[in-house]
């Protein structure tokens, strides 16, 4: 994910979803309103992506942050949304139905050299049997929830957890 530029759409759009994600981390939601994010501010997306038992994660890959939900920044014009879902198709090569709220907003910077910046997070469901195509150099792999993995972002997985512990407190289903 490099800096981009984002419309006013966009901003609004990400606003709206970092404060209706079910799950906050890094104060997410005042980091938003404190930086004030203007068009040059880059947003990132990535997708949850479970099997229908809420067992395990797609991941993929990646050069130097090793197995991450597919993902990427969002381009000017996109919402979030539109843009996670097309980041998924590119990186694994399916597409599915997003939940209706987004699964968590969060800071972090997805490279030591980039400036932190307002991750969202938005979660689906998918057999695993259905067939993924990888992106060219990258693998892509269903992952247990009940094993950790490589990945610079270690406390992803107890993120994912944490989502999925709501959805089965509050009886929501993913579509």
């Amino acid at each position: 994910m490099s800096a981009g530029l984002s419309d006013a759409m966009t901003l609004e759009a990400a606003r709206i979803d970092a404060e209706s994600a079910v799950l906050e981390y890094d104060n997410a939601r005042a980091w938003f309103g404190h930086n004030g994010l203007t068009p040059s501010t880059p947003l990132a997306v990535e997708v949850w992506l479970f099997d229908p038992d809420l067992r395990q994660v797609l991941l993929v890959k990646h050069r130097w942050r090793n197995w991450v939900p597919p993902g990427g920044k969002i381009e000017p014009g996109e919402t979030p949304r539109e843009a996670a879902v097309r980041e998924l198709l590119e990186e694994t090569g399916l597409r599915v139905e997003l939940s209706a709220e987004p699964a968590a907003a969060a800071v972090r910077s997805y490279h030591p050299d980039w400036p932190a910046t307002l991750g969202l997070s938005y979660a689906a469901v998918a057999d695993p049997r259905l067939p993924v195509r990888a992106e060219a150099g990258k693998a892509v792999a269903w992952m247990s929830l009940d094993r950790p993995w490589v990945s610079a972002f270690p406390d992803d997985i107890d993120r994912m957890r944490a989502y999925v512990d709501w959805l089965r407190r509050t009886g929501r289903e993913l579509a």
